[in-house]
């Protein structure tokens, strides 16, 4: 049930509320629970209003595509904002390519392409949004989001628009150091001039390796735990016998055993159950502590 004081407490906004809010299908996972409130916000001006607006202690969640999410099974109290269409222009200009936050990576990577851009191809191979990609430094094949960014446009928890450059961002490895209530709008990446047969040559050869060495038609949430120092996760898993393991309705991969998968009907209990399975057989065999890459969030 929605409380009535959050109800009545909600900002006057041009964009759409809906209570109670199904999320399942909204997440790769395809699992957990609602939203009590899910926000889509008309554009940039409308969510600054419903950021000024909004009363002190109101909870408030941004998801993208929930390409990297489990969404606990007890669903996520308060207000759950997800950028609409709005969010998703793409402009390119020289070597420059501007992307709302609501863009997918691989559209970016194929918009740049066509742009003649050079140097995002790594983003067809990321399953999320730009937003996502911003707030965790998304990257594969020896790429992120550091090598290419230029600027960000982001609304701070009060309303304000700000610019934010490499400095302000904070990237590390798999991460911003942005406070998480600090929520992105619009990012400025930079490539190179290159032919666009030559870049979608590259791009091509890099979804070829990613099918074939990853589950990309499973319902999963991507890589599940981020390298430790000098390794890689999904060997440590593997050595530590995880490969095919079961919790439920929720399985390690057998095609590469640092994703988990959904092979039905899972919980996300069985699903976050099944991964701390595997991080404590990790810390048995090998005194390593895998941290979750996978952002969990809600209550079970």
């Amino acid at each position: 049930m929605i409380s009535v004081q959050l109800r009545e407490t909600l900002p006057r906004v041009r964009g759409r509320y809906v209570e109670h809010a199904p999320l399942k299908d909204l997440v790769w996972f395809r699992a957990g629970g609602p939203a009590e409130i899910l926000f889509r916000p008309a554009d940039v001006d409308d969510l600054a209003t419903f950021l000024a607006a909004r009363p002190d202690g109101m909870s408030v969640t941004v998801i993208g595509v929930g390409s990297n999410l489990l969404v606990r099974d007890g669903g996520i109290p308060g207000v759950v904002i997800r950028l609409p269409a709005s969010f998703g222009h793409i402009e390119a200009d020289g070597d420059r390519l501007t992307l709302g936050a609501a863009v997918l990576d691989a559209s970016a990577a194929r918009a740049a392409a066509d742009a003649g851009i050079g140097g995002l191809e790594f983003l067809r191979g990321i399953p999320g949004t730009i937003g996502g990609a911003l707030r965790m430094n998304a990257g594969c094949y020896g790429r992120e989001i550091r090598d290419v960014f230029v600027e960000a446009a982001a609304i701070r928890p009060s309303g304000e628009k700000v610019v934010l450059g490499p400095a302000e961002m904070g990237f590390v490895y798999r991460k911003s150091t942005v406070p998480e209530d600090v929520i992105f709008v619009e990012a400025v990446l930079r490539g190179i001039r290159d032919e666009p047969d030559a870049i979608r040559a590259r791009m091509n050869a890099l979804v070829e390796e990613r099918e074939s060495s990853q589950p990309v038609r499973s319902k999963t949430g991507g890589s599940t735990f981020k390298n430790p120092e000098g390794q890689k996760a999904w060997h440590l898993i593997d050595q530590a016998g995880c490969r095919g393991l079961v919790h439920g309705g929720a399985q390690v991969s057998e095609k590469h055993c640092n994703f988990l998968i959904n092979t039905g009907e899972a919980s996300a209990g069985d699903i976050e159950a099944l991964g701390e399975d595997v991080r404590a057989r990790v810390l048995a065999k090998f005194g390593v502590e895998l941290e979750w890459e996978i952002k969990r969030v809600g209550v079970p």
